[in-house]
C-alpha cells in the first residue's frame, strides 16, 4: 500500500506537466499553421551552446524524461502489478499488436509506392503524451492502469527502435555498438542487485 501511495502521489504530481505538455501542443500547432510558421520553426535550430534546442530537448531532456519512466517501471517489474509474469505478458502483447497494426495500416494504404518504407513511423508510441493524458485524468485512472501504460508505451517504443536499428539503419558502427552492449552487461548486475534490495525482494 505504501508503495501503491508513493507511485499515486508521483503520477499525480505530473497532473500539471500534462496540462503544460497539451497547452504547449496546441500553441505549436497553432504557430506551425500560421503567418509565424517560418520563425517559429527556425527557433528550434537555434544554437544554445554545443547542441541547438531541438536537440537539447530530444536529446537531453528526453533522456532524463526516460529515466523518470525506466524508474517507475522497475518499481512495478519487482514489487508492482508487472512482477507477476503474466501480468507483465499483456502489455507485452499489447505492445506487439500497437506496433503492428499502424505498420499493416501504413502499407495498406502505401503498397508499392515511394512511401512504403515509412512503415516503422507510426510504430511508436508517444509515451509523454500517453502519461500527459493519464495525468490530467488524476485520480479517476486506478494505479495499475497507469502501470500498464507505462509499461505499454516504453515496451512499444524500444521495439520500435530495435526495428530502426536493424531495418533503417544503412551502415552500423561496431565500435560504438560494442561500447552500448559492453556498458550494458557491466550495469545489469549491479542494477538489478541494487533493485532487489532496494525493493526488498532480498
Amino acid at each position: 500500500m505504501i508503495r501503491a501511495e508513493t507511485f499515486r502521489r508521483f503520477v499525480r504530481s505530473e497532473q500539471f506537466g500534462g496540462f503544460l505538455l497539451v497547452g504547449c501542443t496546441i500553441v505549436s500547432l497553432v504557430l506551425a499553421n500560421s503567418p509565424l510558421a517560418e520563425p517559429w520553426m527556425g527557433l528550434w535550430h537555434l544554437k544554445l551552446g554545443p547542441l541547438s534546442v531541438e536537440h537539447w530537448i530530444n536529446d537531453a531532456l528526453m533522456a532524463v524524461f526516460f529515466l523518470m519512466i525506466g524508474l517507475e517501471l522497475e518499481r512495478g517489474v519487482y514489487v508492482g502489478p508487472l512482477s507477476n509474469v503474466r501480468n507483465a505478458l499483456l502489455p507485452a502483447f499489447a505492445a506487439v499488436g500497437g506496433m503492428a497494426a499502424p505498420a499493416l495500416i501504413h502499407f495498406a494504404f502505401n503498397g508499392g509506392t515511394a512511401t512504403e518504407a515509412g512503415f516503422g513511423i507510426p510504430m511508436a508510441t508517444d509515451i509523454a503524451f500517453a502519461l500527459a493524458v493519464i495525468a490530467l485524468v488524476g485520480r479517476r485512472v486506478p494505479v495499475a492502469l497507469k502501470l500498464f501504460v507505462v509499461a505499454y508505451a516504453i515496451i512499444d517504443d524500444l521495439g520500435a527502435i530495435v526495428l530502426i536499428a536493424t531495418v533503417y539503419t544503412a551502415d552500423i558502427s561496431y565500435t560504438w555498438l560494442a561500447l552500448a552492449l559492453g556498458t550494458w552487461a557491466a550495469l545489469s548486475p549491479s542494477m538489478c542487485h541494487d533493485a532487489r534490495c532496494r525493493y526488498g525482494r532480498i
